[in-house]
């Protein structure tokens, strides 16, 4: 059931979370929640448009927050296997959802993906980052080969809000948690890249939403950190004494399917739009810094 506003009143926007199953929606309606919204889930796949349509006439949202997609589990080396099953959610059904939306009058925020891009001649290591205008020039993983072809069709329905986010991170150590990830893995390489901070950037995208933004943003902190860096920030505030291992891009490409992104996603136009707001995200050290200091508020280790 939706949530009513004070008074029992419902707000004027109505929320419907696609993809309500997943980690990032769950943040998102326990974020919707806590502001007194409406706010539905769903999880009819994206790509069967008679249900999609079926599905946005009985809610009739306002808004809906695009959540699903196929990303693979344990990781993106699944969809090198299944991509059939990749295009069908990833292309057709991020399309398909998109376009329905449009049809109905209804804003769509589409929770993308940064991972189309990586490091060149014209962004090196520690040099410009890829602006929203910059044609994808990754395709080592069939995943984000998908994410940047549909982003170049998406990016043209005028009711889109189109948010790329990197390796997101969390308050807690859920599995989809980028720093579980790499604490768990025997090595890993030291790349700077941008990170996406939930706790500082999901009340943005919300923001964004009801105020019915478009287009393309880099939905990251600003700044680039090394895997290095945040597991140091990691073992200094929540589990002292841990310890991991490096190896090279190479030595990891010898143990992996596909390739992985590593880039630095420029943030200035998403900045710039979100002090319209009076709303400012702190940079990724920092925002490391507080994060790590929250999850050892709450107890985790």
């Amino acid at each position: 059931m939706p949530v009513m506003a004070a008074g029992g009143a419902a707000e004027a926007t109505r929320f419907l979370i696609w993809g309500g199953n997943g980690w990032v929606a769950g943040h998102l309606e326990s974020i919707l929640r806590g502001q007194g919204k409406e706010v539905y889930s769903t999880t009819v796949r994206m790509e069967d448009r008679e249900a999609v349509k079926a599905e946005l006439d009985r809610v009739k949202p306002s808004h809906v927050l695009n959540c699903a997609g196929c990303t693979g589990r344990p990781n993106v080396d699944w969809c090198e296997d299944h991509k059939e099953k990749t295009i069908r959610s990833n292309v057709i059904g991020t399309l398909n959802l998109a376009d329905c939306c449009y049809l109905a009058g209804i804003h769509c925020t589409v929770f993308a993906t940064g991972c189309i891009y990586h490091y060149d001649d014209d962004h090196p290591i520690g040099g410009p980052g890829f602006k929203e205008t910059d044609p994808a020039n990754f395709t080592g993983s069939f995943y984000s080969e998908t994410k940047g072809h549909v982003e170049e069709v998406i990016k043209y329905y005028t009711n889109c809000l189109i948010l790329r986010l990197r390796m997101p991170v969390s308050d807690d150590l859920h599995p989809r948690n980028f720093v579980t990830k790499i604490s768990k893995y025997e090595r890993v390489v030291d790349i700077p890249n941008s990170n996406t901070i939930l706790t500082d950037l999901l009340p943005a995208s919300i923001l964004m939403a009801e105020h019915k933004d478009t287009g393309v943003y880099n939905f990251t902190n600003p700044g680039a950190i090394s895997h290095n860096e945040v597991l140091e920030l990691f073992r200094a505030i929540v589990r002292p004494g841990f310890t991991w291992k490096n190896f090279s891009v190479e030595e990891q490409a010898k143990v992996i399917k596909a390739g992985r992104s590593n880039c630095l996603l420029d943030t200035t136009k998403l900045e710039r739009k979100l002090s319209e707001y009076g709303y400012a995200v702190p940079e990724i050290h920092e925002a490391y810094r507080q994060c790590f200091e929250r999850m050892k508020v709450a107890g985790v280790k």
